[in-house]
């Protein structure tokens, strides 16, 4: 596993714990939550890119 794939994992891990975070507030600010998960997906998708699949279609 290669050190820039370890750093998004564990970017994408610790953005899932901020939206935990969140949602678990009294006051839920529906902003910050869509904030996180819109970085969540950007880097969701850099780490998707760095190993794409292969097509099951073969």
């Amino acid at each position: 596993m290669s050190d820039r794939y370890f750093t998004l994992l564990e970017r994408h891990q610790k953005l899932d714990e901020a939206l935990r975070l969140a949602r678990r507030k009294r006051w839920v600010d529906p902003f910050e939550i869509a904030r996180i998960k819109k970085l969540k997906l950007v880097v969701k998708d850099r780490l998707s890119r760095m190993f794409p699949r292969k097509s099951a279609i073969n």
